[in-house]
C-alpha cells in the first residue's frame, strides 16, 4: 500500500516537491476517528514516545521520591534543544541522587539549534553527555534504577530493569508483546520497539481517557502530560514545534515529536490520541502534518481554535533575501 502525498512543496503556482505519510487520530475506545495510509505498518516512534518511557519513573514512586517537580518531569519526556537551562536541569535532577553528567550512557552531541550550538562552541565549554537531546529521559531512567537499588551501569541494555520496565508499559499501552523482531537500537542507545501507528495513538488515548488501561498507569501518564503541557520548554526548546503546539492553547494539546518524521500526542479534554509518520522522515512535513492533524480533531468542538492550528500547517518558504519563493503545506486526504 503506498501512502498518500500528505504535505506538499510548492514554488510559483507548482508544486514542486511532496512527502508522503500515515496518520491516525483515535478515542479512547480504539476507534478510528480519521486516519489516511497504512495506519497498520510497524513504524519505530523513536523520540515520540518518551512520555510512555517515563511513566515507571511516576509509578515506581522515583519522581515522588526524588522530589520532582513538574519542570523535572517534563525535562524527563524531552527531546530538548541543549540550552543552558536544559543542561542545569539534567545535571540538578542527577545531583539528586549524588551522581553527575558521567554516568549517562547516551552519548554526547552538539545541541540541535545552530544558534545554541555556536554559543556553547564560543563559550569553551566542554560538550557532555548532558548536552544531549535526550539526557533528561536518560536521567529520570537513572533515578529510577537508583530509588529501585539497581545497577546504574549498562541501564541502557534490552535487559536492564530500567529498559524493561519501559518495554512493559509500551506493551500494555499498544495491547501487543514486542518482540525482538520489532527491537532496533535508538540513536540515544536504548531500544526502540516499531508498532503500527494505530497502537501508537490509541496509546494516548487510554492515557487520556483511562480507558483500557489501570488507573495508576492513566494517572502517571497523565502527570507527565499534565507537566509537558505546562512547562513545554523543558521538554522542547526556544521555537520548537512542540513548544508551539502546546503554547498555542495551553492544556489542549500533548504533542512530541521524534526522529525520523514521527508525532504522537494527545487531546487531553476530547479523549483523543494521534501518531503520524512521514515516509522519507523530513521534520518539515511531521511538523506541517501534525498541526493539520490537530486541527481537524478541534474543528467540531472549537472553530476559532482548530483554525489556528490549521494556519500552523502551512507557512512561507523564503530564499536568503527574505522574498517568498512557495510554501509548505499540509494536506489530509483520509478516511473515517
Amino acid at each position: 500500500m503506498e501512502n498518500p502525498v500528505v504535505v506538499e512543496i510548492t514554488r510559483g503556482d507548482l508544486v514542486e516537491s511532496f512527502h508522503r505519510g500515515a496518520f491516525a487520530l483515535v478515542d479512547g475506545a480504539g476507534a478510528i476517528v480519521v486516519s489516511a495510509g497504512d495506519i497498520e505498518r510497524p513504524v519505530f516512534p523513536r523520540s515520540a514516545v518518551k512520555l510512555l518511557q517515563a511513566i515507571p519513573l511516576v509509578e515506581t514512586g522515583a519522581a515522588a521520591y526524588f522530589g520532582l517537580d513538574d519542570k523535572d518531569l517534563s525535562l524527563a519526556c524531552a527531546s530538548h534543544s541543549g540550552e543552558p537551562a536544559h543542561v542545569r536541569r539534567a545535571a540538578a535532577m542527577l545531583a539528586k541522587a549524588g551522581l553527575d553528567g558521567g554516568v549517562l550512557e547516551c552519548g554526547c552531541h552538539w545541541p540541535f539549534d545552530a544558534a545554541v550550538a555556536r554559543d556553547l562552541a564560543r563559550s569553551g565549554e566542554t560538550l557532555t553527555a548532558l548536552h544531549n537531546n535526550c539526557s533528561g529521559k536518560h536521567a529520570g531512567f537513572v533515578l529510577t534504577a537508583v530509588q529501585r537499588g539497581e545497577t546504574t551501569a549498562g541501564y541502557v541494555g534490552p535487559n536492564h530493569p530500567v529498559q524493561l520496565r519501559a518495554k512493559a508499559v509500551i506493551e500494555d499501552l499498544v495491547g501487543h508483546s514486542l518482540n525482538r523482531d520489532v527491537c532496533g537500537t535508538d540513536g540515544c542507545s536504548i531500544p526502540t520497539y516499531a508498532a503500527p501507528l494505530r497502537d501508537f495513538a490509541g496509546a494516548f488515548a487510554k492515557i487520556a481517557t483511562g480507558k483500557g488501561v489501570g488507573a495508576p498507569r492513566a494517572e502517571a501518564g497523565r502527570a507527565l502530560m499534565r507537566a509537558c503541557m505546562a512547562e513545554p520548554f523543558e521538554m522542547s526548546g526556544t521555537g520548537r514545534a512542540c513548544r508551539r503546539l502546546m503554547e498555542a492553547e495551553p492544556g489542549k494539546v500533548f504533542a512530541k515529536t521524534g526522529a525520523e518524521g514521527v508525532f504522537c500526542g494527545a487531546l487531553p479534554e476530547l479523549g483523543l490520541g494521534f501518531a503520524l509518520k512521514i515516509d522519507d522522515g523530513a521534520t518539515r512535513a511531521s511538523e506541517a502534518l501534525v498541526a493539520a492533524l490537530i486541527a481537524k480533531a478541534l474543528e467540531s468542538e472549537d472553530a476559532a481554535l482548530a483554525a489556528r492550528f490549521a494556519a500552523m500547517a502551512t507557512h512561507d518558504m523564503v530564499n536568503w533575501e527574505g522574498i517568498r519563493t512557495g510554501d509548505v503545506r499540509a494536506i489530509l486526504p483520509q478516511r473515517g
